[in-house]
């Protein structure tokens, strides 16, 4: 039986909650918090919530901590930081920095011994796997990546940070005309403007600069900078009425030829329908909680990320159980 933490109680947390309940192998030890731990209010019985500060004194009682904060300011620095006690799990979904992130994990995680997988969701993540097997099936052709339509936590969270917003919704918009020429195999050049567009549905304080949050959003290099933004300004009851719900889902297309001249068309797509994005998120990150595990007992310590996980060491399935209903 593997020991949970949980670091924060957010939607992905929420998330991670769910889905420890539907894998017998795991059980959740406790939830960490900045908030007063009084407040927040979990599903899982007898399971306690407990100020973030006194996760150290859980070290030994918890297998794997998963890390459930924002990529734009939590996980640069929770991350190493958890990786010199436990055994760590995170979402870090801001993709140019990803060198970055891995690099600090992984001298810490090797430092202290552990396991760290990061980057683990549906993109980083799954669509990463996706087009690993594409390009390496048809090295050949091109990669095209779709997101949406839906909302980004990771955008969503960055808003947020913003001084003067109080809540934000980002949708990311696929262009329809883009991905209808990547399917029909034409291999267009696309920049990142012409594939996806943003809308931002913020919620901001009563005397807050408008102006300037709209600008602040517009500006934000890795988020928002490469494409057509729209901001429009809306109240929490407009928030909780029409955009209280978390879809996402996206695909991920390869185009390519084979033969000896080239003469027939391949093309690869994956896709994803998500009616809840930080559920889903959340599935990903506790199957890979069994493949860090199981890695780690074969002696691999430092960062590691979803190139590395054995399909296989995902499954609750044995090999002969794999080999008889999968293969």
């Amino acid at each position: 039986m593997i020991g949970i933490g949980i670091i924060g109680y957010g939607n992905l947390a929420k998330g991670v909650e769910c889905a420890i309940r539907q894998n017998p192998d795991m059980t959740l030890k406790a939830v960490f918090t900045r908030r007063d731990p009084a407040s927040v209010k979990i599903l899982t019985p007898d399971v306690p919530v407990c100020p973030l500060q006194e996760a150290d004194n859980w070290q030994g009682k918890i297998d794997v901590m998963i890390l459930c904060g924002g990529s734009a300011t939590d996980l640069p620095a929770m991350t190493p930081e958890f990786a010199k006690k436990f055994h760590v799990i995170d979402s870090f979904d801001t993709h140019a920095n990803i060198p970055a992130h891995f690099a600090a994990v992984d001298a810490a995680a090797k430092e202290s011994g552990h396991i760290a997988l990061i980057s683990l969701g549906w993109d980083p993540g799954l669509f990463s796997v996706n087009r690993l097997y594409a390009s390496a099936i048809l090295p050949q052709g091109k990669d095209y990546t779709f997101w949406g339509k839906g909302v980004s936590q990771g955008h969503s969270d960055a808003v947020r940070r913003i001084p003067g917003v109080v809540d934000c919704r980002q949708y990311t918009i696929p262009v329809e005309d883009a991905m209808d020429r990547v399917r029909r195999g034409e291999n267009p050049q696309l920049t990142t403007r012409e594939k996806h567009t943003r809308y931002c549905y913020v919620v901001a304080e009563e005397d807050a600069d408008k102006a300037a949050i709209e600008t602040a959003i517009k500006t934000m290099p890795n988020y928002f900078a490469d494409y057509d933004t729209t901001v429009e300004f809306i109240t929490m009851e407009q928030m909780k009425a029409e955009h209280s719900g978390l879809p996402h889902g996206g695909s991920v297309i390869r185009s390519g030829n084979t033969g000896w001249n080239g003469e027939s068309s391949q093309t690869i797509e994956y896709k994803l329908t998500l009616d809840s994005n930080p559920q889903f998120t959340a599935s990903v990150l506790v199957a890979c909680v069994r493949a860090a595990m199981r890695m780690y007992n074969r002696g691999v310590t430092g960062c590691q990320t979803i190139f590395d996980i054995a399909p296989a060491d995902l499954s609750l399935l044995s090999k002969e159980e794999l080999l008889k209903t999968m293969l």
